[in-house]
């Protein structure tokens, strides 16, 4: 069988854990003996589509095996994959439920599947991170990832569902970013009810956007005002090593959720699927983790 080639497209750069999802795809084709090229979509579904469109019309020697996709937009994509499916090329959607997958496996002759974190369980995860943290209740500042997207979705109801009646979220809006937390903290800080709000904890939808948190902080012009607003603990999710899991150790996070890189799984199951024709399940769920685990949390000071 002639080398098998993957195409593995990402949202962005400006992200640690799309960075260290490139990674894991990187080190999974090397230890399979594949060919992978990673695309990025510069946070924007147009050229993510644009880009996966190119691949499936040229040349059907020229088309990759499967394309892995974690998709920008709320829709993933479904023509996009239709017209991929249709052309011969296997198609995996990364962190994110989607209707259609069902569909095209029923008449499809590529693999077709999903792949992603239990985001429901990252948000169950961050409220049990709040129940320890604040055993009598509190004010949370939540950032959230785009409103549109299932995984925001997803970690805000685990998160509505488990926490305590006792705790509040101020919910704001970001784009998975850090640059995107400190506009929108920026923007918040600028009302005046907001100022006066006590927030007894910030919990955001990943490490980069809670780091983004603490800079926009950091602006503020009074020393007291500062030290008042970054005194809180801070939340993420993502538990990158070199970053999430680097910032609980220094102390500018107090906790995350580790959500592992799954595109090396993704691989890993395409590559298994093309050898020997065995189909893998419609969907495939990797577990989140608190670090620190829960009871650690529940003896901080």
């Amino acid at each position: 069988m002639p080398k098998l080639n993957f195409v593995v497209s990402l949202m962005t750069t400006d992200n640690d854990f799309q960075v260290e999802q490139a990674t894991s795809a990187e080190q999974a084709a090397q230890k399979l003996g594949i060919d992978c090229k990673i695309l990025y979509a510069e946070n924007d579904a147009i050229t993510q589509s644009t880009q996966i469109l190119k691949l499936i019309q040229v040349e059907p020697e020229e088309r990759p095996n499967a394309i892995v996709l974690e998709p920008v937009g709320a829709t993933a994509l479904p023509q996009v994959a239709r017209s991929a499916v249709g052309a011969g090329i296997g198609w995996v959607v990364l962190n994110r439920e989607v209707d259609y997958i069902a569909e095209l496996r029923r008449n499809a002759k590529v693999p077709v599947f999903g792949v992603g974190s239990d985001h429901l369980e990252v948000g169950r995860i961050q409220a049990r991170q709040c129940a320890e943290l604040l055993p009598g209740g509190g004010t949370v500042l939540y950032i959230q990832g785009p409103s549109e997207n299932p995984v925001a979705k997803e970690r805000l109801r685990g998160m509505e569902e488990t926490k305590p009646a006792n705790i509040h979220l101020i919910i704001l809006k970001g784009q998975w970013t850090e640059e995107s937390a400190i506009r929108t903290v920026r923007s918040w800080l600028k009302l005046s009810t907001s100022r006066k709000t006590g927030i007894d904890l910030v919990v955001a939808q990943n490490d980069a956007m809670a780091i983004g948190v603490r800079k926009a902080f950091q602006e503020l012009d009074s020393e007291a005002e500062q030290e008042r607003w970054l005194q809180s603990p801070f939340l993420g999710v993502d538990g990158v090593p070199k970053t999430g899991q680097a910032w609980v150790r220094s102390g500018l996070l107090t906790a995350t959720v580790f959500t592992p890189p799954n595109t090396g799984r993704a691989l890993e199951l395409l590559a298994e699927a093309f050898h020997s024709s065995k189909v893998p399940a419609e969907r495939v769920l990797i577990p989140p983790s608190s670090i620190p685990a829960l009871d650690k949390l529940r003896s901080r000071p």
